[in-house]
Order: C-alpha cells, then structure tokens, then sequence
C-alpha cells in the first residue's frame, strides 16, 4: 500500500484505537476494505504497525432489510481469545475491542501469506488436505468449549442475536418462498436452540478462512453463540456442496473435500455422540441449502434460473424426508448433478 492510497481513518475508529492505547496522537490513515455486507472494516497505519479494525453495522449491505445489534463485536472478541486458547494461530489475535463505539482492533495478517479459501475454491484449488485442516480446527475449537461450559456459556448468552443474524435471515425467511415446508424449517430453528453444547462461530464460510502458513484461520465471528455445533458444520460443508455450480470442472474435488471435512470433525467429537450431531447436521445441511438461493442472502455466484432449481431439486425432498447421515446429503446432490 502506498502513501496515495491511504484516507483519514473515521473518527470513531481513531477514538477508539487512541483509547485502546493502540494509537498516539499522531494522524491515522488506512484503507477500507470491501466484502463485509455486516461491518465497515479498515487497515489501519499506526506507529507500531498495521491493524485490522472493524465496526459492526446496525443495518447489513444486502438488498433485504436485514438488522442486528451492534454490539455484536464484543462477543467476536470473545470468540477469538477462546479460538486462541483452543488452537493458537486458528484466528487474528484481538489487541482491543471498545465496547462503547462497537470498535474492534485485531491483528492484521498480510495477504501475501493469508490466501482467502474462497478464492482458492473458486480458482480450482480444492485439495483434501486443506478441507481436513478446516474440519479439525473447528473441532479442536468446539472440543476445547464444551469441557468449559460453566465458565464460558455466560459469556455468550447470545440467543436474540443468533436469531436476528442466522435463523430469522436463513431458515424462517427461506420458509415465506416455501409455505409447504415452513414446519420443517421451524422444527429445524427449533432443533438448532434446542441442542446448546458448545460455542459456535456461526458464519464458517470459505469467505472468512484464510489458509495460512500455520493453517486455517477463521474471522468474522460477530454471530458467536453458545449453542448447536451442528451449524457450524454444516454451514461450511453447504458451501462445499455450492461451489460445485461455481466451479463445475472442479465438483469431484469439492464433494471429496466435503467428506473428508466431515469425517475428521465427527472424528473430533467427543462432548456428545457423534452419531446425534451428525444426525442434526444432515437434517439442517438442505435448510442452509435451500436458504441460500431464496433466504436474505442468497450467494452471489448462483445467478442462473438453472442453478438455482438444481438447488430446490435436491434440498426440498431431503426437507420433506430428512436423512441422518451427511453423506446421504452429499450423494443425492452428486446424484442431481450428474443428470
């Protein structure tokens, strides 16, 4: 980055890094980054080195009217001191969090080290060994959670926040387009609040892992939750199963990448059967399908009629009759995609 490229830093992020201890009285300058819809992010220059610094926004960039809190943040720094504790390096260490401007102040990684996963999937490059090191870091992560329940579930008793960021957004609001299968997305909502075993992340999408030379390292925590592990898993093996439309010639590699991201995190189970969270996975893996083609945010690189069908084809009847084994999920959207 270049002198040229820089902007005066807003003044709510100077507060806050001056009153985090972060930053001097000398001038700061940065750069907006761009593919949040949830936040304005910013690379910050100060004195000591570059920052990451993020604000959470009360209203989302999306076409639908999509809310949330903005304190959100507060409970992404928890989530990412946990991280680190369960796996150091598995996230950007947290160096402030400012409760009363909703300023988060982190770690900044260089891209030139941290390539983005979804990048990589969309290019082509989807190696199973990358797929396994994602399925084994969230799994050492909720592992390390559950043995601590008693002192870590207080801290993020964040059930209205899930509901307006993930559940309100994805399966209710994917259940207006569907009238027919609006019971099975509520009991779906249902099962998810009712299983409360772990601390979840929320948003693991390819979009927030970076591959770096340690391995995985997952952002964007602002839905952390104490709750069912179960989406976390499937809300990143979805993504899997999607990128198959975006990158056809590459589908074998994605659908291998889904099984092995499976089996080495149900290999890590070990605060309840795995059998019962795999069983919960495979029944909301086709609403997170179904979801992102007509819920509030549907992904940006399914922009065919064509896809889009394909998508109901598969997650409506597994809805209908839902199945217990993630590789039941996965072989029937082969199936689709091999006619």
């Amino acid at each position: 980055m270049v002198d040229a490229e820089l902007e005066t830093v807003p003044a709510a992020f100077a507060q806050a890094l001056r009153e985090l201890g972060l930053a001097g009285d000398e001038a700061l300058n940065g750069q907006p980054l761009t593919g949040g819809v949830s936040s304005d992010i910013w690379r910050i220059a100060t004195l000591r080195g570059p920052v990451c610094a993020k604000r959470a926004l009360a209203k989302l960039r999306v076409a639908a009217d999509w809310r949330a809190p903005i304190e959100r943040n507060q409970y992404e720094a928890r989530w990412m001191q946990v991280a680190q504790a369960a796996q150091p390096g598995c996230t950007p260490q947290v160096l402030g969090q400012h409760p009363d401007l909703g300023v988060l102040v982190m770690q900044w990684l260089a891209p030139a080290d941290h390539r983005l996963w979804k990048t990589m999937l969309r290019d082509g490059h989807a190696d199973t060994a990358t797929a396994q090191a994602v399925g084994r870091t969230l799994a050492r992560i909720h592992a390390y959670a559950a043995a601590r329940v008693a002192e870590l579930a207080p801290l993020f008793d964040t059930d209205a926040t899930f509901f307006d960021i993930r559940l309100e957004p994805y399966l209710l609001a994917t259940a207006q387009h569907h009238p027919d299968l609006a019971h099975r997305l509520q009991a779906l909502i249902k099962q998810t609040q009712s299983n409360k075993r772990t601390l979840v992340h929320g948003d693991v999408s390819p979009k927030n892992i970076l591959i770096g030379p340690a391995g995985p390292v997952l952002l964007d925590a602002e839905c952390a939750w104490w709750g069912d592990p179960a989406f976390d898993l499937a809300f990143c093996l979805n993504h899997l199963l999607l990128k198959c439309l975006w990158t056809p010639a590459t589908r074998v590699d994605f659908l291998a990448g889904f099984s092995v991201l499976a089996e080495t995190y149900l290999a890590g189970v070990d605060w309840e059967p795995r059998e019962e969270l795999e069983r919960r996975a495979a029944a909301l893996l086709p609403g997170l399908l179904l979801a992102r083609v007509d819920g509030k945010s549907p992904v940006e690189y399914l922009t065919a009629d064509t896809q889009r069908d394909l998508v109901r084809r598969v997650a409506r009847p597994l809805l209908q009759q839902p199945v217990t084994r993630l590789a039941d999920v996965s072989a029937a959207w082969r199936k689709e995609l091999e006619r």
